[in-house]
């Protein structure tokens, strides 16, 4: 054989060996967890514990071997919808929604089932459509936990001011409900006022300094969430945590920091980076042809000062 004969034998042999081996790899065409591309449609990422849960998701992704790609919603159902839309256009293999409102986000998530593209709810539900299951904190218990706990600081009674969430959200449905059939145990505590601050430290500001004009003998707050908890320590001022009780939800940074100081008298934590973890777990479950649970809760816990160092 000649030595050109011989040097073009070498190459086809090399070519047919690496082609082979790219078939035979775990990644492209083979289906393999590097295949696997996420959307996770985001309320909003202007809050702390939504930005836990987007980490959440991503170091579970990563671990997973699974590619995510994160939209913020920006507290816009319209945008999110579109999101969505466009995820399913993309044909992800699965997606996540943290819906900005658990009604509005229905259409969209009906279109992405009806495209064969299962979609998990995180933190809050989706109404009039199919999701494969909701991750989300146990609200309810969450609520009567806040309850309890305001009761008690409060004596058992006195007149207290609750402060609602985003009034279309599951989440501040299920605290609400919570909230309510906790006080059922303590008579002599009665709701003031109860109005909407829609999870926002500004408008927990501005709610609370309304209404302590109407109430200015106001005993304890309850707030569905600790952004509006901060507003409201903001507008009572040397009151809070001290003249007036204050509960919050969700066990963010910020928040453990003022129950060490004492500006907030409790929160009911969630884990949301659990959250973020537990959504991507499960959609990679369906992904792969796994059952999986409809309804998986992740529980919360009561932060006091006595015990704020442990969430720290």
């Amino acid at each position: 054989m000649s030595k050109r004969k011989s040097t073009s034998a070498v190459i086809l042999a090399t070519t047919v060996a690496l082609t082979a081996s790219a078939c035979g790899s775990g990644s492209n065409s083979s289906g393999g967890k590097d295949d696997v591309k996420l959307g996770f449609a985001i309320s909003a990422l202007n809050q702390p514990f939504m930005v836990q849960m987007k980490k959440g998701a991503e170091a579970e992704a990563k671990a997973q071997g699974a590619s995510l790609s994160v939209q913020d919603a920006q507290e816009d159902a319209s945008q999110q919808a579109n999101q969505v839309q466009n995820f399913t256009s993309q044909n992800v293999k699965s997606i996540i929604i943290n819906p900005v409102d658990s009604d509005a986000a229905g259409p969209s998530v009906k279109a992405a089932g009806n495209a064969k593209i299962p979609v998990i709810a995180a933190d809050r539900g989706v109404n009039k459509a199919k999701v494969e299951a909701t991750v989300a904190s146990d609200n309810v218990e969450g609520g009567k936990m806040a309850a309890k706990s305001l009761a008690e600081q409060l004596g058992g009674k006195g007149e207290i001011l609750h402060l609602r969430g985003q009034v279309g959200t599951s989440s501040s449905r299920e605290r609400a409900k919570g909230f309510t059939e906790g006080l059922k145990n303590y008579p002599d505590i009665k709701v003031v006022s109860k109005q909407p601050a829609d999870f926002q430290r500004a408008k927990g500001l501005d709610v609370t300094t309304n209404v302590l004009q109407s109430h200015p003998d106001l005993d304890g707050i309850f707030a569905e969430n600790d952004e509006m908890a901060l507003g409201a320590a903001k507008a009572l001022g040397a009151k809070a945590g001290g003249d007036i009780k204050l509960v919050g939800f969700d066990g963010t940074p910020e928040a453990i920091k003022a129950v060490k100081k004492g500006s907030i008298s409790s929160t009911v934590a969630q884990q949301p980076a659990e959250l973020g973890k537990m959504a991507v777990r499960n959609a990679m479950r369906v992904v792969e042809g796994n059952p999986v649970d409809p309804q998986i809760k992740v529980p919360v816990k009561v932060v006091t000062k006595k015990n704020a160092d442990r969430f720290s």
